[in-house]
C-alpha cells in the first residue's frame, strides 16, 4: 500500500459507498463535467475529481455536512487536484495522459 493509500485508507470504503457514487456524480453532472478552478481562468478542462474542500477525516467523514454537502465540494481536473494536494512530480493533459 502506497503512503497516499494508507493515509487515506479510513475512507477507502466511504468512496466505494453508492451515497458518495451517487453524490459526485450528481455534482459532476451539475457543474457541466468542466473542472471549476480551470473554468474561473476562461479554460475548459474536463473535471475528474470530486474535491473535499475540508478534507475528510476519521472525526468527520460520518458526518453528511462535510462529506455529502455541496458546498463542501469542487469538481477538479487531475492537474489542479494534484495542484491542491501538491503532486507535482508529474502533470497529465486534458485526456488524462501524463505529461512528464
Amino acid at each position: 500500500m502506497s503512503l497516499r493509500e494508507q493515509e487515506h485508507s479510513f475512507a477507502y470504503y466511504f468512496y466505494k459507498t453508492s451515497t458518495w457514487m451517487r453524490c459526485a456524480k450528481a455534482y459532476k453532472q451539475s457543474k457541466g463535467g468542466l473542472c471549476e478552478r480551470c473554468w474561473s481562468k476562461g479554460l475548459i478542462t474536463p473535471g475528474k475529481e470530486v474535491h473535499h474542500k475540508i478534507r475528510l477525516t476519521p472525526e468527520n467523514i460520518n458526518d453528511p455536512a462535510v462529506a455529502l454537502n455541496w458546498d463542501n465540494l469542487e469538481l477538479l481536473c487531475k492537474n489542479c487536484h494534484m495542484e491542491e494536494h501538491s503532486r507535482t512530480r508529474w502533470r497529465a493533459d486534458e485526456m488524462g495522459h501524463v505529461i512528464l
